[in-house]
């Protein structure tokens, strides 16, 4: 609701005004983040792969994919 209190605005003065911040209340934007989730909370992860041999396999047994 706007309330004018000084002046004497016409018709049209008002339209605009109610225009402009009708405008600004809609381009206010909204922070629309996308929630990261950790790999390790993955539902893939429960699907495991083959078990790697050799030397260095104790490493690619804790990296995810």
């Amino acid at each position: 609701m706007l309330r004018v209190v000084k002046g004497a605005p016409d018709d049209h003065e008002l339209a605009a005004l109610t225009a402009v911040i009708a405008g600004l209340a809609a381009a206010v934007p909204v922070e629309d983040t996308p929630v990261r989730r950790s790999e390790w909370a993955n539902p893939a992860r429960r699907v495991r792969r083959p078990l790697q041999h050799g030397p260095g396999a104790w490493r690619a047994s804790g990296f995810p994919g």
